[in-house]
């Protein structure tokens, strides 16, 4: 009996900064090999947070379809 093997993927791995401007906040997203996968900036922190969090879950979602 043979048995097929699909390629198996490791969920990928993000992290993110947040950083305080003059004029608010700015953040990015980076993934594992340290390239900025996406960025912004938001007028107040709780906005910058809530993008990074959408930006990971996004990611998330991503890397289960692919796998």
């Amino acid at each position: 009996m043979s048995r097929e093997t699909g390629a198996m993927h490791e969920p990928r791995s993000f992290a993110y900064s947040l950083s305080q401007r003059e004029d608010g906040w700015a953040w990015c997203v980076y993934d594992e090999d340290g390239i900025t996968v996406a960025d912004g900036a938001h007028a107040s922190r709780a906005a910058a947070q809530a993008a990074v969090e959408r930006m990971l879950c996004a990611g998330a979602a991503f890397s289960e379809e692919a796998a």
